[in-house]
């Protein structure tokens, strides 16, 4: 049985495979709500700096000037992995921009994780091919180290420009150039031809290369094209319009916030493409900091709110400081990344009654949404109705198609929004992508609704990864790097609650003959994690020590059974299960 989306949530029309992103996104024949009835798109939260539309048109087109005259690229010359630059850096009101500019000459943009260590940047470097690497001054040194790791000379790194107010008085070095040089030196260059892009060609072609760990295994290059990016802008648009729309206005706009990095897949195409397509204006913020959140909620009157658990669940606790604000403006709010709680949810909804709680999930893989609360159709705890152009099967382990409701399964889908693969990965192709369906690894229920319409609920991960604060830890990873400590004979890493970041890693471990002490042991182990890896990929979850990892006949290790002696062991000591 294929689920299909209820129509009383809009329909989706003719996605465009011959239109790049910059395109699609600055020219209103398009769609896109008109310059002079949308807000300014992209606003600094910090300083109030704006660019209105019409400023984003010209921002995109000098820059992409000045990236030709110092890069040598032509928007019609040479293949998209010729032209792919890596972006390593916070939040700002130019990356947008900057990325269509990179669009505008047919490269492909690889955003950067900015909590990543300098070996993590490396291996992105290396694997997606950069050629060069922008970054900026606070991430400026762990971004030297790992292009020097990855032999990328630093004649070939640049600087995206942020507030003064974050650099703490820090200058730019002027040994590197920035955006806003290229831009300026744009201004003074001769136009750039046009892209000369055929039929399929926004299909064929990719846009951005994400970075993601999929159904398993390590990080891997998820390429996604310029139609990806615009189908899944245009299901999102037309399931908004069909609560957003009124009688009174031509638009369906409002003032959201910018906070999540750009780097994930949901800022990136949820924030950043599909909110200024219907006119949005995006708060941009370079990280969560709650009083510069609360402060920027007051000050623009932000009234629909992106958000991940852990910063819903921050504002619970830190009632005091948040009641100092007025956030009377906020309407609705939107989480994803990782499940919201029911409790949770009944928790916020006592303290703000007045907020919409929506929920969405998606994947890189999917580019971005597959399914979200309709505002007009609230059932807490559900991930919400399939969005507009999106088709599901649930699929049994046995590899059978289950037609009935309320029964779970692999929740299998199909979409124009869905990628076009992983990069030089042919084994993790064929294990998650066949004829347009894509494998999400995730486990899920189809239910129907108090209205009669069809919800999907996401009841556990089939796939092996962690998801810390919304961001992704795939086991295998810190296992790899775990397996090289003198300690350690052998190892697994799984999902432990946490109520601050959702989950947290926690090694397993068999100790090897020449290991000291457990403590001394279980310290050693969690610095040298800590040494290597991204904030979010500590080991917060502890180490435990056993005899042995226990494995199926087949070597494949069995989580679950550990995950359960986990469950069973908090049980005991009386945590909340």
């Amino acid at each position: 049985m294929v689920f299909l989306p209820d129509k009383k949530f809009g329909e989706l029309g003719t996605v465009p495979d011959n239109v790049p992103v910059y395109e699609f996104m600055l020219n209103e024949k398009y769609g896109r709500v008109p310059h002079d009835k949308s807000y300014d798109p992209y606003t600094c939260g910090l300083t109030g700096k704006s660019y209105s539309s019409r400023e984003v048109v010209s921002r995109v087109d000098q820059i992409a000037r000045g990236l030709s005259k110092e890069l040598g690229w032509k928007p019609n010359q040479g293949s998209e992995w010729d032209k792919t630059l890596a972006v390593f850096a916070v939040n700002t009101i130019d990356s947008l921009p900057f990325f269509w500019a990179a669009h505008r000459l047919g490269g492909v943009v690889s955003p950067a994780n900015a909590s990543y260590s300098a070996a993590e940047l490396k291996h992105q470097i290396l694997d997606s091919g950069a050629k060069a690497l922008f970054t900026c001054v606070p991430l400026l040194s762990v971004a030297l180290d790992g292009a020097a790791q990855a032999g990328l000379p630093r004649s070939k790194i640049y600087l995206i420009d942020v507030p003064e107010v974050i650099l703490g008085g820090a200058k730019p070095p002027t040994e590197f150039k920035t955006v806003n040089q290229l831009a300026e030196a744009g201004k003074s260059l001769p136009p750039l031809e046009p892209l000369n892009w055929g039929p399929g060609e926004g299909a064929r072609r990719t846009a951005f290369l994400c970075y993601s760990s999929g159904t398993s295994g390590l990080p891997k290059g998820v390429m996604i094209s310029h139609r990806n990016v615009i189908a899944n802008t245009l299901q999102l648009s037309a399931f908004e319009k069909s609560h957003r729309s009124s009688p009174d206005r031509d638009s369906y706009s409002e003032v959201t916030l910018g906070l999540l990095p750009q780097s994930h897949i949901y800022a990136l195409v949820v924030i950043n493409h599909a909110g200024p397509y219907r006119g949005d204006q995006v708060i941009i913020l370079p990280k969560f900091e709650l009083k510069s959140y609360l402060a920027s909620i007051q000050k623009f009157k932000i009234s629909c709110l992106f958000l991940v658990p852990p910063i819903i669940i921050n504002m619970l606790r830190m009632q005091d400081e948040c009641s100092k604000y007025d956030l009377s403006s906020v309407k609705s709010l939107f989480t994803g990344a990782a499940p919201l709680g029911m409790e949770t949810a009944a928790d916020f909804l006592k303290v703000y009654p007045n907020v919409l709680i929506r929920q969405g999930y998606g994947l890189t893989e999917t580019c971005t949404v597959v399914c979200a609360t309709h505002p007009d159709d609230i059932v807490l705890g559900s991930s919400g109705c399939l969005i507009p152009g999106f088709e599901a099967r649930i699929m049994s382990a046995e590899g059978q198609e289950i037609t009935a409701y309320d029964t779970p399964g692999e929740l299998v889908v199909r979409s124009p929004s869905v990628v076009l693969g992983y990069l030089n990965n042919e084994k993790a192709n064929k294990e998650t992508f066949e004829d347009g369906w894509m494998r999400t690894g995730d486990e899920g229920v189809v239910k129907v609704g108090p209205h009669g319409t069809e919800h999907v609920y996401i009841v556990d991960r089939i796939k092996e990864l962690i998801k810390v604060k919304g961001l992704q830890v795939a086991p295998a990873e810190l296992e790899a790097h775990l397996l090289t400590h003198p300690a350690v004979s052998d190892c697994t890493v799984i999902a432990v609650p946490d109520d601050a970041a959702g989950e947290v890693p926690k090694a397993i471990v068999v100790k090897s003959p020449s290991a000291g002490s457990d403590d001394e042991a279980i310290q050693s182990i969690k610095k040298y994690v800590e040494d290597h890896k991204a904030r979010h990929k500590w080991l917060k979850g502890g180490v435990r020590f056993v005899d042995a990892i226990p494995k199926s006949p087949s070597g494949k290790i069995l989580r679950r059974l550990l995950r359960d002696q986990e469950k069973e062991a908090r049980r005991k000591a009386g945590a909340k299960i």
